[in-house]
């Protein structure tokens, strides 16, 4: 019988995904779901034919290039694939493949709870009721006042999948979508959507009632809201972002909510994931700004769906064939 590959799985994955790998592979698990140190991760590229990451894991150059690295394949269980230095993966002749499209429509339902969840003050008002702050005493015709969505400007910036999928949702709710992309979307599209499009993403900034952030993160899109561009956005206005925490000065997005110079924000990523900037976490507790913890994409369906493919992707490249969602220097 042909030895099976070596596929080292760096967390837990869902049940049904880890059973047929270990069907179809010599599949090595993180059944407690403790995160893999990079000296660990180091160490698991010198004996395994495939490693499945995921987005908190780090491939960097320095552990591609070591001289005894046997991988063959980086079958990441992400969309995204800025964990990885694909370039030197493809140096190398690592093959790098991600699992695009199964996030979309989760991805995209939580940006539109979060758009929501800002002006509607909903975490606030939730908490009243179950951390005991102040006591409710019933309805009131002024109290807990937030505004209305229908009518605003929303601006996407990132017109992907899950850009246009934020989109068609948030025209239901009568929001006017504007977008910022590298080049307009098809005339179809854009006129199913009734969305104008804008080449400066200064110009829509300066003239958004919420901006939300749906490209992802690339070298050429770390801190896209730069300080500049933070500081166009319009006092009344706030930030949705789901994509990517790189993507946003942090820093320079707490002050100006502190400063009063942006409404406020609903965020479900960070710049320095794992942890929270302590500063988030009070203007949070003052009303200020929404946090979750990278939740956008946290449904079973998505998960196996993102599992199913990192087999197909394995599977065929393992027969000689081109991984359907193999991943060049060049798409980046």
């Amino acid at each position: 019988m042909k030895k099976k590959p070596l596929v080292v799985v760096t967390r837990k994955l869902p049940d049904s995904i880890e059973t047929r790998m270990r069907e179809l592979f010599d599949a090595r698990l993180n059944l407690d779901d403790t995160p893999m140190t990079p000296e660990q991760i180091a160490e698991a590229v010198k004996t395994a034919d495939v490693l499945v990451p995921t987005v908190t894991d780090m491939i960097r150059e320095d552990v591609i290039n070591q001289p005894d690295c046997k991988l063959k394949m980086i079958a990441n269980f992400g969309n995204g694939v800025d964990n990885i230095d694909v370039a030197a993966a493809h140096a190398r002749g690592i093959t790098v493949t991600n699992t695009p499209k199964v996030l979309t429509e989760d991805t995209a339902d939580m940006t539109m709870a979060l758009i929501l969840a800002v002006p509607r003050r909903l975490i606030e008002g939730a908490s009243i009721l179950t951390e005991g702050k102040q006591h409710w005493a019933g309805w009131s015709p002024t109290w807990m006042l937030g505004h209305r969505i229908g009518g605003k400007r929303l601006g996407i910036v990132g017109m992907g999948r899950i850009g246009q999928a934020v989109a068609r949702r948030a025209r239901a709710f009568g929001l006017q979508i504007h977008y910022h992309n590298r080049r307009p979307v098809a005339p179809m599209i854009a006129e199913e959507l009734g969305a104008t499009y804008w080449e400066s993403l200064d110009q829509m900034l300066a003239r958004m009632d919420i901006i939300s952030v749906n490209c992802p993160h690339t070298p050429a899109t770390y801190h896209l809201l730069s300080a500049r561009r933070l500081k166009l956005i319009r006092k009344e206005a706030y930030v949705v972002n789901t994509a990517r925490g790189e993507v946003i000065d942090e820093d320079t997005l707490i002050k100006l909510i502190e400063a009063g110079d942006i409404g406020g924000a609903a965020l479900d990523v960070y710049e320095h994931e794992p942890a929270v900037n302590p500063k988030l976490v009070r203007l949070a507790r003052a009303g200020k700004v929404t946090l979750l913890p990278h939740m956008g994409s946290a449904t079973i369906e998505g998960r196996v769906e993102m599992g199913e493919k990192v087999i197909i992707n394995i599977r065929t490249f393992l027969d000689a064939h081109k991984p359907p969602d193999r991943v060049l220097p060049s798409m980046l």
